[in-house]
């Protein structure tokens, strides 16, 4: 069972395949952007939905913000790619379908659920610095709104 990774730390490095074909490294962006990385539990379900949409709607907000937004979850590359056509997200959608990253960024979670016991990702945002730190952690997220969460955060802490 790891950790969350503590505010000022480096963020664990990821190289995973997204929706765009491509595959990704936290690295692509050193030195260039602020990366919000947020992990949702499923692709194509009601709160993951609405949390992707709201990023979605907000592109121009955190471009402006010079932000990179990401969405990691742990489905098959396969559903992350028809969730992102679906719903015509202009972001990358990250698949971690062996959870490996979930569990470097401590979200793996053991979750109970009408009494069922089983394991998936605690839908958190790590905002992650042009250095690769962690520079904030919203857990337990939301998924109405969030998206405005997180660029009010950047407005007052990012420059």
């Amino acid at each position: 069972m790891s950790t969350i990774p503590a505010i000022a730390t480096p963020a664990p490095n990821f190289n995973l395949p997204t929706n765009t074909g491509k595959t990704i490294s936290l690295n692509d962006y050193a030195g260039k952007k602020t990366i919000v990385l947020f992990f949702y539990p499923k692709a194509d379900t009601p709160g993951c939905t609405t949390e992707a949409c709201g990023f979605r709607d907000a592109t121009t907000d955190y471009t402006n913000a010079n932000a990179a937004v990401l969405g990691i979850s742990p489905d098959p590359v396969e559903d992350v790619t028809k969730f992102a056509q679906k719903f015509h997200f202009d972001f990358p959608l990250l698949a971690d379908a062996d959870h490996a990253i979930a569990e470097k960024y401590g979200v793996w979670v053991e979750k109970n659920m009408y009494g069922k016991k089983y394991w998936g990702v605690a839908r958190t945002t790590f905002i992650i610095d042009k250095n690769g730190k962690i520079a904030h952690v919203f857990e337990k997220v939301k998924p109405e709104g969030h998206d405005k969460e997180v660029l009010t955060w950047l407005k007052e802490n990012t420059k």
